[in-house]
């Protein structure tokens, strides 16, 4: 296969680039008139002439970019515009750079003859195996028009979810560096300005001045240790989550962690309901759906807890029971979906249950701010506190010694 560089002069008189690989040049040409292009120049890539779809700087699509992208493409469909003309004008009011590409490369696929689904399974890291069932539901049923609808109110949730714990994070994160930039000024350029008065002075130091000390000489002089230490241990985490049993470990502690384990099972109850309710909405089949929700699932105990309720499901077993046996929701989630399913209204009573705990999620990280707040501000005025005791004692000792002669 080689790689060609084009410049095409699309139907509507659009100008565009891109790299193509192909068996030959014939071959480039005849798959680049397929949809009814004239070719302007075609050449082997090269380093000058490739074109590097996707910038290395660009950030991966948010919830919030493809709830967007969303309302737009049906803003825009609902007004009789063709899906292939509505990509390309997605491409054009799309500010993610990676999430426009692959709406000019899905317009391409389409041009091809391919379907809008097949064009974005070629684009599994924008857009999610949810996104790509619910659009294809959406054009077997001829609404794609709804299933977009519903992807937005599902991105929109999901955003709205991320953002407040996200706000919720920011207070601690800003006392935190603050408090370390304090401590490493205290202990580079504080500290060494009274060592020397401190072997002047002749006398045994306490022992928290000569931590202190220690520290100090330990942060100017090997410094980089610690950087070596905090990189292995980042890295460390990442690899260990990886593993199956970090994964466990480290889902256990999201579970079980003070203040914010309650935290996260709301959170994962919210998002669990939410895209049940959505795929269950559009027409998904239930053992699909519960494939979907599954990998959507951060943390491993409820992946394996959605794929046992799959498991369970095919059996025979209704879906609120086997979440029952699981005892990873709380009791409300699957008392309030029986009464879905004995009522026939699984994705209404699901889209209730995502409601509720949305709003518990924001009580709850509310309730943990309430709680950390003082204990940062104990926490920044004891180590501050620790550094400024260390360097009173031994002066508190020798103006003592001075008033004895």
């Amino acid at each position: 296969m080689t790689t060609f560089a084009y410049i095409v002069l699309e139907p509507s008189g659009k100008e565009t680039k891109g790299s193509l690989a192909a068996e030959s040049r014939e071959a480039a040409m005849a798959q680049l008139k397929q949809g009814g292009s004239t070719l302007v120049s075609l050449a082997e890539a090269n380093a000058l002439n490739k074109e590097v779809k996707i910038n290395l700087f660009a950030k991966k699509p948010k919830p919030r970019d493809l709830a967007v992208f969303c309302r737009q493409f049906v803003s825009i469909v609902s007004a009789g515009v063709p899906v292939i003309n509505a990509l390309g004008m997605l491409e054009e009011q799309t500010q993610n750079k990676r999430l426009a590409a692959a709406a000019r490369d899905c317009r391409m696929d389409i041009e091809k003859g391919s379907s809008l689904a097949e064009s974005m399974r070629k684009h599994a890291d924008i857009f999610s195996d949810m996104f790509i069932t619910m659009v294809d539901a959406g054009e077997a049923s001829g609404s794609l028009d709804v299933s977009f609808s519903r992807m937005a109110t599902q991105f929109e949730k999901d955003a709205k979810l991320r953002g407040t714990i996200k706000r919720a994070s920011i207070y601690p994160i800003v006392v935190v560096v603050v408090t370390l930039i304090v401590i490493t000024i205290l202990l580079t350029f504080v500290i060494p300005s009274f060592e020397g008065m401190f072997s002047d002075m002749g006398t045994e130091l306490p022992g928290i001045t000569k931590f202190v000390i220690a520290c100090s000489v330990f942060l100017r002089t090997r410094w980089f240790i610690l950087l070596l230490v905090i990189a292995g241990i980042v890295f460390g985490v990442k690899y260990a989550k990886k593993t199956p049993k970090g994964a466990h470990f480290f889902g256990r502690i999201s579970l079980k962690a003070p203040l914010f384990g309650n935290l996260h099972v709301k959170t994962a109850s919210a998002r669990m309901s939410r895209t049940l309710a959505t795929l269950l909405a559009s027409g998904i089949s239930m053992m699909d759906a519960l494939d979907i929700v599954a990998e959507t699932m951060d943390n491993i105990y409820y992946y394996e807890a959605m794929k046992k309720a799959r498991e369970d499901v095919s059996m025979g077993t209704s879906l609120s029971e086997s979440l029952e046996r699981g005892r990873l929701f709380p009791p409300l989630v699957y008392h309030m979906l029986h009464i879905g399913e004995e009522t026939g209204d699984i994705d209404g009573m699901l889209t209730k249950i995502a409601d509720y705990y949305d709003e518990e999620v924001e009580m709850a990280t509310g309730q943990i701010m309430a709680a950390i707040e003082p204990m940062i501000i104990i926490l920044l005025a004891a180590i501050v506190g620790t550094v400024v005791f260390a360097v009173i004692m031994p002066m508190m000792s020798m103006y003592n010694a001075l008033d004895s002669l």
